[in-house]
């Protein structure tokens, strides 16, 4: 059971991909069949509160020095399947998403241009090693970007309200095979129906991830931070999953007016939680 702590970093979400013991090569297989079996493995939170921490010396250490050896770990039909980390390599293409998200005299006070350029001549070096890496955990803020909802189904939803011991949850896992057919599904009806788009371009970015993987993996959509934000009724309220289903299937039977209504709600749904990004 994840560990609860006064602090609680919110506001991030994740997609999230466990692969089977038997995808990973030796010696990384062993180290992982032996991590899956210790009793305090840490959640989440524990991974976002140590990143948070490498930000607060100064100089900030943008990237871990050392790749992590930590993982998230499933028991499913008696097959272990791991999420390994990988905190630095994600460290690394995160710091190139951060122009995007900050003002560029936030982004130099955060973390100095010298800072950057030192990563990214790092990480340019690491890849002519490891040209072949990408990570199993991809990580949004204030919002779960509306493509990774075509991967899973409402059936698969899970949502516990929480105790005062252990932390609200909503999240869906679904079987690799059924994302992938997902998302092919979905693309045939967009590329038939409407012009290129958003929507589109998430999801063959996130099918040629989902093509990295072994074919037994777990997907999992999880809220994470965002649980802490949201108010209970809200959460409980929230079926996007549903929704961005809805919509395709308008599309592919021909009903773009019903489809631009669901698109429309769920783009309203969610720009009232991005919202609260400043208002906090």
């Amino acid at each position: 059971m994840p560990k609860v702590t006064s602090l609680t970093v919110p506001y991030a979400t994740y997609l999230r991909v466990y692969e089977p013991l038997a995808a990973f090569p030796e010696p990384e297989r062993t180290h992982w069949a032996r991590y899956a079996r210790r009793p305090d493995r840490p959640s989440y939170q524990d991974e976002l509160r140590a990143a948070l921490t490498d930000l607060l010396p100064t100089p900030p250490v943008p990237v871990p020095v050392h790749e992590s050896r930590e993982a998230f770990v499933l028991e499913v039909d008696g097959v272990v399947c791991v999420c390994p980390w990988r905190t630095r390599l994600r460290g690394w293409q995160a710091l190139g998403d951060l122009a995007e998200e900050l003002p560029a005299p936030v982004l130099d006070a955060v973390l100095p241009p010298v800072l950057r350029r030192q990563a990214a001549q790092d990480y340019e070096r690491w890849l002519e090693g490891n040209p072949d890496a990408r990570p199993w955990i991809r990580t949004s803020t204030w919002q779960v970007p509306l493509h990774w909802f075509v991967l899973v189904s409402d059936e698969e939803r899970r949502y516990d309200k929480g105790t005062a011991e252990v932390p609200p949850l909503l999240r869906y896992r679904t079987p690799m095979v059924q994302a992938r057919r997902r998302v092919a599904r979905a693309l045939r009806t967009l590329k038939e129906t409407v012009e290129e788009g958003p929507l589109m371009d998430g999801l063959l970015d996130v099918g040629r991830w989902l093509e990295e993987f072994h074919p037994r993996s777990l997907v999992e959509l999880d809220y994470g931070g965002l649980v802490h934000v949201l108010p209970a009724g809200e959460l409980e309220d929230d079926h996007s999953a549903a929704d961005v289903a809805e919509g395709i299937a308008a599309l592919r039977a021909g009903d773009g007016a019903a489809a631009g209504a669901v698109y429309g709600r769920l783009l309203e749904r969610w720009r009232s939680v991005r919202e609260r990004r400043s208002a906090n």
